[in-house]
């Protein structure tokens, strides 16, 4: 597609629902709604388009933490410039986040928003900023980290009788009283505003593939309330029950036709007061996790309670012996990362380095877990050493009196195997296709 075929027809690019959006004079565009809804895309090609016609205007994006820039908004607009057939005049420069072009000197640049106060130290050489969009505004920390980035952009006039636009994308959380919930219902009748919602079915043009719909019906089948937050992007609530454990499918043995390809292990430490444990996970075939089997050690009651060398031993020999038992390749083995005693030990005597998990929020790992639960995926062996497993997880709530606030908090109380199928999916939930 030519560059001017594509700025001459944008409304052939873009699904129907967002020409609204396309033509806004607004001076905050919000767009929120399911996931494969297509509006980012339709945010990149907009700022794309405007871009190529006003060669001196700047585009900043955002999203909260720095490192997940690079593959989100910065292969977004890369892959409008593409799309659009410009590409060629742009200089892509990976170690700064920035696309420059190459001739105007001007183009779009990538920042974080972990500490909004640095953002003020931020200087465009050339041109102006005519476009701030924050991908995922969700997950910045509030409304007033929003207004200092904005001011910080929108304190002078721009040439062409241009306005500084806000673009903001999310996947509405589930939670009612997450602040941008709040923040849409403060906006929704202000006149510099525009609130457009969108679904996957809102896809006239084709982008989603067969693929990606049969998984979005396989997440309908499974869990409908899973489905109506992820891809109709509902404000469905957290309930008290953090997962349906109906979702967590009991078997007597791996069916004829599957089979394992590895052995993943996740150890939660707690030698001095709670429990230590250690889940044996095999990955199939198919693409389905299985707990083959558990370690749990109990101190309490006890009067001498086990040292960090014979928990070392012990679960050592649990993983001695469940990898025999099932003869394939261990691929990870992942503790947690606050737990350095026990890690140290089992360094020290079998000189095998044990992987700290790298914890995200305690809402961001539980989501990963129930995507996994609505995609029908995770199964357990029916044995009593897995029991315990399937108890905590039954019996796993929120705590009712936070559930009124943006940061809910579980129940921490017999969680042991419940932290562990967390630290394991966080680890491996880009490998494994739980990114949420």
């Amino acid at each position: 597609m030519s560059t001017k075929t594509w700025i001459n027809n944008p409304f052939k690019t873009i699904n129907p629902v967002f020409f609204p959006v396309w033509i806004s004079d607004k001076n905050n565009i919000i767009l929120k709604g399911g996931r494969s809804s297509t509006k980012s895309s339709v945010i990149s090609t907009k700022l794309v388009a405007k871009k190529m016609k006003y060669p001196m205007s700047n585009v900043i994006a955002f999203r909260q933490v720095a490192n997940t820039l690079n593959k989100s908004v910065y292969s977004q607009i890369t892959w409008a410039l593409h799309e659009a057939g410009v590409a060629d005049q742009f200089t892509f420069k990976k170690n700064l986040l920035e696309i420059i072009h190459k001739k105007w000197g001007t183009g779009f640049y990538f920042s974080g928003a972990d500490d909004p106060e640095k953002l003020k130290s931020l200087k465009i050489p050339l041109g102006f900023v005519s476009d701030l969009w924050f991908e995922e505004m969700d997950s910045f920390s509030g409304e007033e980290a929003i207004d200092k980035i904005q001011d910080t952009f929108i304190r002078n006039d721009l040439p062409h009788g241009l306005k500084v636009i806000t673009w903001g994308s999310y996947n509405p959380p589930k939670n009612p009283y997450e602040w941008i919930n709040d923040y849409i219902e403060k906006h929704r009748n202000d006149d510099d505003y525009l609130i457009h919602h969108s679904t996957y079915l809102d896809d006239k043009l084709g982008y989603n593939s067969e693929q990606i719909i049969r998984k979005i019906e396989k997440y309908k089948q499974n869990d409908k309330d899973y489905y109506e937050w992820m891809y109709l992007g509902k404000v469905i609530g957290l309930g008290t029950n953090v997962y349906n454990i109906d979702l967590f499918k009991r078997i007597d043995a791996l069916p004829e036709d599957e089979f394992l390809t590895g052995l993943y292990y996740s150890i939660d430490g707690g030698h001095q007061i709670s429990a230590t444990i250690c889940l044996c996970v095999g990955y199939t075939n198919k693409g389905n996790i299985v707990l083959l089997d558990t370690y749990y050690y109990s101190p309490a009651g006890k009067a001498i309670k086990k040292a960090p060398s014979q928990l070392s031993e012990d679960i050592n020999a649990f993983i001695k012996r469940t990898a025999n038992e099932w003869q394939v390749p261990i691929r990870l083995r992942v503790i947690d990362s606050a737990e350095g005693a026990l890690r140290n030990q089992y360094m020290l005597d079998y000189e095998i380095a044990l992987q700290p998990v790298a914890k995200r929020t305690n809402l961001q790992m539980v989501d990963i877990v129930q995507n996994a639960l609505a995609q029908g995926r995770i199964f357990f062996l029916d044995k009593p050493a897995n029991e315990i497993f399937y108890d905590e997880h039954k019996k796993h709530q929120w705590d009712e009196k936070t559930l009124r606030s943006d940061n809910p908090k579980v129940i921490k109380t017999e969680d042991h195997t419940v932290d562990g199928l967390k630290y394991l999916l966080v680890s491996v939930a880009s490998y494994w296709g739980l990114e949420v």
